[in-house]
């Protein structure tokens, strides 16, 4: 009779573990022009989180991201950008600034997210869950967390690798 129940409460506590566990789709973020971007949005889409900073030496990633994206978005693929001011400073400009920013020097057209903090006591809540589930931190500027078709984190890619790496290209082609 003990092990029923100790079985019976296992049991349950796995069931509203896995009521509990959030993905993806459970976020609503503000794009960069203020508007309200529920991530939902993406079902069945491959995503690329990266944090962003307009003057960090690895600035320069906008190309290849850019790039990677117009390469794959035709395969359920997308980038979603978050400009975060948490390194040295190296995002100090306004969301309107960031973009034209963005725009001009880069040519970005994948999305791009108002600024948050995606470290500390401010983190906002979509990076406390990337780092929670990857039992990561956010190290620097453009750190990329990939996220599968179905809403779940499945990695995350340091700041230092580009982003047509090939761990990058062969997990949006798999």
């Amino acid at each position: 009779m003990k092990m029923l129940i100790f079985f019976s409460i296992i049991l349950v506590s796995f069931s509203l573990s896995a009521q509990n566990k959030k993905s993806l789709y459970d976020f609503t973020v503000t794009d960069i022009q203020g508007n309200e971007f529920p991530l939902s949005q993406l079902k069945g889409k491959k995503v690329l989180i990266v944090n962003t900073a307009s003057k960090c030496g690895f600035t320069p990633q906008y190309e290849d991201l850019e790039k990677l994206y117009k390469t794959y978005k035709e395969k359920n693929f997308i980038i979603i950008g978050f400009p975060a001011n948490n390194f040295l400073k190296q995002e100090p400009g306004s969301n309107k600034e960031i973009m034209e920013f963005c725009q001009k020097n880069y040519g970005v057209t994948f999305p791009m997210m108002s600024k948050i903090s995606v470290k500390g006591n401010d983190i906002h809540p979509l990076y406390k869950w990337l780092t929670t589930e990857t039992n990561t931190e956010v190290g620097w500027n453009f750190q990329k967390y990939l996220i599968n078709e179905n809403g779940n984190v499945v990695g995350s890619i340091s700041s230092s690798t580009k982003p047509f790496d090939e761990k990058i290209v062969n997990w949006i082609l798999k």
